[in-house]
């Protein structure tokens, strides 16, 4: 027996359940990003061995580190910088990431457009929105996603996908249910007005709150703790 097995069996658990969540809502199912984390390099190498299909990370300093150890150890899946990116950070992982989710300024987003440029490369991002407009938290307010999506597209260097939001920390993760249908709305209103290229994205929901984005329209959810717990009942 495999000491890492808790991982498969988290993983099978989970993808089961997400595809269960999307059928019984009529909805198509999302893609799963794992959030790594809270996990050792060793747990990081087991899940990429349990098939798993995309990495997400909050630092990017890790994110290029893990990504790399991935590579030299045989395995290739996508990379997502999931958390707040720094303007001076970004030089880390835009060559790296295959998907960006947290463009949340004009200052981040020239700073992706410099390095894209100077390199030659298009970098895939999506729009953060602070969809309960709460005054301690990074994001794109609703009211403000367009004008920042146009102002976005002046940009040759940067592939605005969709947008991704977080909504507030509750108890509950039905409280979240109205920010996540707010985005969707407004992912749908903008994706029809300007389009977000050839594979458009709206990432809502993590480990407590996935069932409730995927209900209301999310493509992809960003789970991490789930996947490291040991010991989980069925």
């Amino acid at each position: 027996m495999n000491e890492f097995d808790y991982i498969t069996k988290n993983l099978d658990r989970l993808r089961k359940e997400i595809s269960e969540i999307a059928k019984r809502s009529s909805v198509p199912e999302p893609k799963l990003v794992a959030v790594t984390k809270s996990g050792s390099d060793e747990e990081l190498l087991a899940l990429a061995k349990a098939g798993v299909s995309a990495i997400g990370e909050n630092r990017p300093g890790e994110l290029k580190r893990r990504g790399e150890l991935l590579m030299q150890s045989g395995f290739y899946p996508e990379l997502h910088q999931i958390g707040t990116l720094q303007s001076n950070k970004a030089k880390l992982v835009y060559d790296k990431a295959t998907l960006i989710h947290s463009l949340d300024s004009h200052s981040l987003l020239k700073e992706l457009e410099k390095l894209g440029a100077r390199n030659g490369v298009k970098i895939p991002a999506l729009i953060e929105i602070n969809s309960a407009a709460e005054p301690q938290k990074s994001g794109v307010l609703p009211d403000d996603a367009e004008r920042f999506l146009e102002s976005a597209l002046e940009f040759s260097h940067v592939q605005i996908s969709g947008l991704m939001t977080m909504g507030p920390a509750v108890p509950d993760p039905e409280d979240l249910r109205r920010y996540f249908r707010l985005t969707k709305e407004l992912f749908d209103k903008l994706h029809s007005r300007y389009g977000f290229g050839e594979a458009p994205t709206l990432s809502m929901g993590m480990s407590d709150s996935f069932g409730v984005a995927i209900e209301e329209g999310s493509t992809l959810v960003r789970v991490g703790r789930r996947l490291f717990m040991k010991n989980q009942e069925d």
